[in-house]
């Protein structure tokens, strides 16, 4: 039985009686950036989010970007963030001539461990960026009194997140300001690139629309050097389609998700914890296992499609190997990298295919 680990174009082909008008009307319109669509879907998802402004832009990196921007950072900066992730949300940091500095992640959950964050702070920190890694929140409350107490600002890197609750808010409106990307793969996704940054402070919205184009409050008025960041109007006609059903889609992943666990129970594997009191929207459905390769070698044959997220952490990249960090500064990061294999996960998964999976990785990895 072939499971791949996303389905895209079974997706489009269930949503194109729509997605072609949309994208027609927007042709005829010739809005093809920014315009009536991306305003509407700057409404709309702000409204999901439970927040006062959304931003949409080119990308989740442009989101970072002009998000830590808009909270002050600046060259010489410290921003306190988690190495294990993708590159973008270090990336973003150093755009701003800031440094990114890395805590050590909690093993239940895989994200930032917020009993190492004080010890990180120094005279140079200026914000906190937790990521909402795999869709699973990070624990927030502990940030936002370190933040308060230390005056630092926090942006909620929630590019993998869309729709996840924290003590029932959603992210992206639980720290000063939240980003999110709608690259393909995504749980809300564009036919290309998008991002946004949601936020109840007018201050750093109107920021960020000026910054987004390139520093203008009006046509022609540029009151600071800013930044091609603007979403394209195909992309907002599409996410506001995809947005309608982004609730039965979470909630089909989060059936999976407990497939999963159900069925796994008592394999020779560990997983992520999930918080009760939270709302995990599992962007991925990740196992740790000590025998990885051979593990999706085996799932490989049998035609089930995995991937790793993320191999290696990002301060043992070659990229920011001038902080010289060396191997072993980071060991819970580092023991998750090496170990994390994401298994197929999306919402046209079928019952038996899920249980298709389940078994074989119960037959790859062996019982406790």
């Amino acid at each position: 039985m072939k499971v791949p680990l996303l389905d895209l174009k079974t997706e489009y082909a269930q949503l194109r009686d729509e997605i072609l008008p949309a994208l027609d009307r927007v042709c005829k319109g010739a809005a093809f950036v920014l315009g009536s669509e991306v305003e509407a879907f700057e409404r709309e998802f702000a409204d999901y989010c439970g927040t006062k402004h959304c931003v949409a832009l080119s990308n989740g990196t442009a989101a970072l970007h002009l998000g830590l921007l808009a909270l002050g950072v600046q060259a010489d900066n410290e921003v306190i963030t988690s190495p294990n992730t993708f590159l973008a949300s270090a990336e973003a940091i150093t755009y701003c001539g800031a440094v990114p500095v890395f805590v050590d992640i909690d093993p239940a959950t895989a994200n930032l461990d917020h009993r190492l964050v004080e010890r990180a702070i120094t005279p140079r920190t200026r914000a906190i960026l937790p990521i909402h890694l795999y869709g699973r929140p990070t624990d927030m409350d502990p940030l936002r009194e370190i933040a308060a107490r230390r005056n630092l600002r926090i942006l909620e890197d929630a590019a993998q997140a869309h729709g996840a609750r924290y003590r029932g808010v959603r992210v992206g409106a639980i720290g000063d300001a939240g980003v999110f990307s709608f690259y393909p793969t995504k749980n809300l996704a564009a036919y290309g690139e998008g991002g946004a940054l949601t936020t109840n402070d007018d201050h750093i919205a109107n920021f960020v629309r000026a910054a987004r184009n390139h520093g203008q409050t009006a046509r022609y008025e540029h009151e600071f050097v800013g930044y091609n960041y603007r979403m394209q109007g195909l992309q907002g006609a599409v996410l506001r389609i995809k947005l309608r059903r982004l609730y039965s889609w979470t909630a089909r992943r989060q059936e999976i998700a407990r497939e999963y666990r159900r069925l796994l129970a008592g394999a020779r594997l560990d997983l992520p914890v999930d918080d009760p009191l939270d709302e995990c929207v599992y962007h991925q459905f990740v196992i740790y296992v000590s025998n990885r390769n051979a593990v999706a070698a085996k799932l490989g044959a049998q035609e089930i499609e995995t991937v790793v997220h993320y191999p290696r952490p990002i301060h043992l990249q070659p990229a920011y190997s001038s902080l010289g960090l060396p191997p072993g500064t980071f060991p819970l990061a580092e023991r998750a990298c090496d170990r994390a294999l994401s298994l197929p996960i999306h919402p046209g998964l079928t019952h038996e295919q899920v249980a298709f999976v389940a078994s074989a990785v119960r037959e790859a990895v062996g019982e406790r």
